[in-house]
């Protein structure tokens, strides 16, 4: 009998260290197979450094954090899909588009100096002006082209890039802004995700646009009102105060 109890033993023993060992399997780490040494992995692993797939894990300079672009960009001609999206070059690559508008800080500006429509002012900065203030002023909206600017108040923007550069937003960065007397930084950009310094997030707010205003927000497009302290006269006195105007 008592042999039979310690066999039994035994065995418990074994069975908590046989689960033991699993659980530590299960627990291990993920591998990272990252031969270029970038951070991406082939395949694509939560081990490495960044979980994104890296389309050629023989060269740095390849991933889906690369840039690839603006026109005239090497690498916009090099015959190698360089951020990993699937897309090559001019012919492919909307951000090597000539009419894409990848904005800097200093391609900001006063805003005073741009064409004001209703109570927000516009620019476009690829040479499609005209186009833009007519689906602007357009009583049945349309689609505004690459290289549009939109801003109502100084420290935001919308800024359109070249077709395809992300059909969610009908291809429309949003921005947040430092303005100052000195020039403007950039503080926030990007597509969908965006969200400005107080939580908000850009796209959701716009896309309750009705589909024929391109996403810009007024009074009868179909987007929530704005609180009502942001009256006209607020929105006017901001526009007049930005510190970039001379």
């Amino acid at each position: 009998m008592l042999h039979r109890k310690v066999i039994l033993v035994w065995i418990g023993i074994v069975a908590l260290c046989s689960m033991f060992l699993l659980g530590q399997q299960t627990w291990a780490p993920p591998e990272c197979i990252d031969n270029d040494g970038d951070g991406f992995g082939d395949p694509a692993s939560s081990g490495c450094t960044f979980p994104g797939l890296d389309c050629d894990d023989t060269d740095p300079d390849v991933n889906p954090a690369a840039g690839e672009g603006p026109f005239g960009d090497a690498t916009c001609s090099d015959g190698v899909d360089n951020d990993c999206n699937g897309k090559t070059d001019n012919a492919n690559e909307p951000t090597c588009d000539p009419d894409d508008l990848n904005m800097t800080g200093d391609d900001f500006e006063c805003i005073l100096n741009w064409t004001q429509v209703n109570l927000y002012y516009l620019t476009n900065k690829r040479g499609y002006l005209t186009e833009a203030l007519a689906v602007a002023n357009s009583p049945t909206g349309g689609t505004f082209p690459p290289g549009t600017i939109v801003q109502l108040f100084p420290a935001e923007a919308m800024v359109k890039r070249a077709p395809g550069w992300n059909p969610t937003t009908n291809d429309w960065e949003f921005f947040f802004l430092v303005v100052s007397e000195t020039g403007t930084v950039i503080q926030t950009r990007g597509a969908a995700q965006t969200v400005n310094p107080l939580g908000g997030n850009c796209f959701e707010c716009h896309n309750k646009a009705a589909p024929q205003w391109d996403l810009i927000c007024e009074d009868t497009h179909g987007c929530d009102p704005l609180p009502p302290f942001i009256d006209d006269a607020f929105i006017i006195a901001a526009q007049q105060a930005d510190p970039r105007c001379p």
